[in-house]
């Protein structure tokens, strides 16, 4: 028999309620899925239920690989055996497998990933024949779109994602039946296809819905908040013979509207399954009670939500912080310091995150962990330093400072294109083997040894030799933007990629790795040059870890993410950074007038992710694509100042202190912490 003495008097009620419809409201940190998995175990075991007849559907592959152990845990393999717990796609796929020889299909069919889409995308639109060029990911990702809201080709120019006056959609109504053709012609679909035909399946033949449905008779959805159209009428279908359905969520935490998400499936259970029991879990296991607070006075603003106030046995006298900030560099400054200092004191990095709504506020914060020797991994994102145009630029760096670095040299030989290919490379490599000399010298000293490319290889070790003449007699910063504006990158961008917002950002990571070399300089002073700020970044480099490496080593650093990367994830220690108009709410959302609801709704998973101390940060002024922009602390929290709810502080660094004095003095104490943290010979 499994107990359920260990949950508390909802949870208990949530697990012990099997039939019929049951909405159970799960706040953040509320334990719902040690809930759920009891509820699983208590229907195998204490009641008797089939484990077959048992279907539980989350949303990664992850969260069902917890769930499915936990269950293991309390059941044991043999009881638990059977028990289907799945994501939607992967259940999706399992009926298909069986089903889609009715829909026209063979069974053993083909799933494409992005490069196969875009070639028959590609295709169609030459089909097309138009004179207007299309981008083909834009044509993709809105028929992703059209797919998730259960939208086939034939359907797309009556609905309401038509417009009538955009050429896209024209293009889109012409490739999206090519692009189905093409699919079914190859006997494969896409990712999207997976739900879409699974509902189109049930759609036209109900008795194999009924099949699905007699099968399943509990349905549990973890969760609910999340879900699509084409997931709710997949839910319809498989509750199609019973009642007994138990969806798990918070529509406080519907962040994802983005993906096609539709809160209004939670907000109307009751409306759709008539008769529905709601639980509401509002015991937080998680935060802190004056996190909590802040929490619950931000999304109680919103008036299209459940009723609910999160609440915690862990009382403590330490309010949230907000940190008022001079600027960008100013903001980084603090914040890191702030780590340093927790880490000299036998804190460890893991128990700390770095939120954020936007990921161009990363770069200053990342670039300030490395000048500091601050280890750091991002969830949901690139670290700047490893995107492909800022390694290009420091390939470049690292052939100027040292020409004989070969692997630097290899890759920027024909970055941006100059005509130098694989085979006159190949030529080089064979006279350095022979002549035991450097890559680079043998470019240098034997221009002629191929003549179709005499002129380009002159021409690139000469731009080699003025450069490392620039960078010895010139600021690091304007050195780097000549070497930019020389090599003609800007063009090498637009002439490689199609999307627009790709070429746009792309530039932008170039920008902002010249206001890197900008700041370091400020940082660094007289001391700013190419080998010092080369050494730093490399110094990082080769203390950052990999997935290969031992999971206590990989764990001992601070996680960088954006706000909807970190739903789901909890940490001592959250800066939650960037509190400002613009920010979060995002200028985008403002601008489009829609309502800021999920902007709050983001807000507020970003402040339920701390469990002890939550600092929040905002700018007086900040730097936007290479220009500084006045910024006002975020509606979110302009007047919750006056309740108490947090402390604001008018933070001070080193690089923002006032008397030399202190200046001295609090450098004293930073780099004193710093170097607690160095081994012996990293001090020298």
């Amino acid at each position: 028999m499994i107990s359920l003495s260990g949950l508390n008097d909802k949870q208990r009620e949530a697990a012990e309620t099997i039939e019929g419809p049951v909405l159970i409201l799960a706040g953040a940190g509320s334990g719902k899925t040690r809930t759920l998995t009891y509820r699983i175990s208590h229907m195998v075991d204490n009641l008797h239920i089939d484990p077959k007849s048992i279907l539980a559907v989350s949303f990664t592959n992850k969260a069902a690989k917890e769930m499915k152990e936990r269950v293991i845990a309390l059941l044991g393999k043999r009881k638990s055996k059977g028990t289907t717990l799945a994501t939607f796609h992967s259940l999706g796929l399992r009926i298909l497998k069986e089903e889609i020889d009715k829909l026209g299909y063979h069974k053993k069919f083909s799933i494409y990933d992005t490069s196969d889409q875009l070639a028959i995308i590609r295709e169609a639109l030459t089909l097309y024949n138009a004179e207007k060029t299309f981008k083909k990911e834009v044509i993709l990702s809105k028929i992703g779109v059209l797919k998730n809201a259960g939208i086939s080709a034939d359907d797309f120019s009556d609905s309401n994602y038509f417009n009538d006056e955009d050429p896209y959609d024209h293009a889109i109504n012409y490739v999206y039946e090519v692009y189905q053709e093409k699919l079914k012609f190859f006997n494969a679909i896409d990712f999207d296809d997976i739900l879409l035909l699974t509902v189109k399946l049930f759609d036209k033949f109900p008795d194999i819905a009924e099949k699905y449905s007699t099968k399943y008779k509990y349905i549990m959805i973890d969760e609910y908040q999340d879900t699509n159209t084409l997931q709710f009428n997949l839910v319809l279908h498989l509750t199609k013979t019973h009642n007994n359905l138990c969806v798990v969520g918070d529509d406080d935490q519907a962040i994802y509207s983005f993906r096609g998400a539709d809160i209004t499936n939670i907000l109307n259970f009751e409306k759709n399954f008539p008769g529905a029991k709601i639980v509401k879990l509002e015991q937080n296991y998680r935060s802190i009670s004056p996190i909590l607070e802040l929490a619950n006075e931000v999304i109680k603003e919103n008036k299209n939500r459940r009723e609910k106030t999160l609440w915690s046995d862990k009382k403590s006298p330490n309010k949230p912080l907000l940190w008022s900030m001079a600027d960008t560099d100013h903001e980084s400054q603090v914040v890191v310091e702030d780590i340093v200092n927790f880490q000299s004191k036998g804190g460890h990095l893991s128990d700390i995150a770095i939120l954020y709504r936007s990921n161009t506020q990363a770069m200053p914060i990342e670039e300030q962990l490395r000048l500091s020797r601050v280890p750091y991994e991002m969830l949901g994102g690139q670290k700047f330093y490893e995107k492909k145009e800022v390694k290009d630029l420091m390939a470049y760096l690292m052939v100027i400072r040292n020409p004989n670095d070969q692997i630097s040299l290899r890759r920027i030989l024909n970055i941006p294109n100059r005509g130098i290919g694989m085979r006159t490379l190949e030529k080089y490599l064979e006279v350095t083997e022979d002549e035991d000399i450097s890559l680079y010298q043998a470019l240098k000293d034997k221009p002629d040894l191929d003549p179709n490319r005499r002129d380009h290889i002159h021409n690139f070790t000469k731009l080699i030799e003025e450069f490392r003449h620039k960078f010895n007699h010139g600021t690091l910063a304007q050195s780097i933007s000549a070497l930019v504006e020389e090599i003609k990158y800007f063009s090498f961008i637009e002439k490689n990629y199609d999307n627009v917002k790709q070429i746009e950002r792309r530039r932008n990571d170039i920008t902002m790795f010249i206001e890197s070399a900008e700041r370091f300089e400020k940082y660094y002073k007289e001391k700013a040059n190419l080998e010092t700020f080369v050494e730093k970044l490399l110094l990082q480099d080769n203390q950052d870890t990999n997935e290969d490496e031992d999971d206590d080593i990989k764990k001992n650093s601070v996680t960088m993410m954006t706000l909807h990367s970190s739903k789901g994830l909890e940490f001592d220690t959250v800066y939650l950074i960037g509190m400002e108009e613009e920010l979060l709410p995002h200028k985008r959302v403002i601008s489009e007038g829609g309502g800021t609801d999920e902007e709050r709704r983001l807000c507020y998973v970003g402040i339920t992710r701390a469990q002890e101390k939550l600092v929040m940060t905002y700018c007086k002024q900040r730097k936007i694509y290479g220009t500084d922009v006045p910024r006002h602390k975020s509606r979110f929290i302009i007047d919750l100042d006056k309740k108490g709810l947090f402390l604001e502080q008018d933070r001070q660094s080193f690089g923002h202190l006032g008397s030399e004095e202190e200046v001295q003095e609090y450098k004293k104490s930073f780099f004193s912490n710093l170097m607690g943290l160095l081994d012996e010979d990293e001090r020298s």
